[in-house]
């Protein structure tokens, strides 16, 4: 039998590693690839070279089975870093947000990260970035509004005169005058 290849195999193997990374299913499968190359004898230098994986990763893989057995090797839950607002304090700034940043003394109408940041640490002696503040807000149903620019001391009229499409003819409210064509009924040739 002829010995097959796969072309491009740097490439396809950085992608193989992907789609085995991105199920639980196939990192589970994956993990038991590393104990059978393990119980047929090779070290766990040699198991993490053949799965592209870091030698440690391998050791704690079978540390894992030899303490839990099969169920030492699927997914845990993967908690993250706990968050800073208690759960008291996370409905107090929900019923924050939905009042306006002016009930608060804010020169704002409205909220965005960086006046959150602020009012979390002003009431709550909690510091969070900008970022993290805004991610606060998608949880709570809330969507960004960006605020429209207002030229200062701007004149009304000469805001008229200068927009591009001009207010509609009351007695023909379909027409514009910067329509190109007309409707006809005939038929174009």
């Amino acid at each position: 039998m002829r010995k097959l290849e796969i072309s491009d195999v740097d490439l396809m193997r950085v992608a193989l590693q992907q789609v085995i990374l991105r199920s639980q299913e196939s990192r589970y499968d994956h993990r038991l690839h590393g104990l059978l190359l393990i119980s047929q004898g090779l070290d766990c230098y040699q198991a993490a070279e053949w799965l592209g994986q870091n030698p440690t990763t391998v050791q704690r893989w079978v540390h894992r089975f030899e303490q839990h057995g099969f169920a030492g090797l699927e997914e845990g839950d993967r908690s993250g870093r706990p968050s800073q607002l208690t759960a008291v304090q996370r409905a107090q700034a929900d019923r924050d947000l939905r009042r306006s940043p002016r009930q608060f003394g804010y020169a704002q109408n409205l909220w965005d990260g960086r006046l959150l940041a602020h009012h979390l640490h002003r009431t709550y002696g909690v510091h969070l970035g900008t970022r993290q503040c805004q991610r606060i807000f998608h949880p709570l149903h809330f969507r960004l509004r960006k605020p429209r620019p207002v030229i200062a001391q701007a004149d009304p009229a000469a805001q008229q005169r200068y927009k591009k499409t001009p207010p509609v003819c009351p007695q023909n409210p379909t027409y514009s005058p910067n329509q190109r064509f007309a409707r006809t009924s005939r038929p174009l040739d």
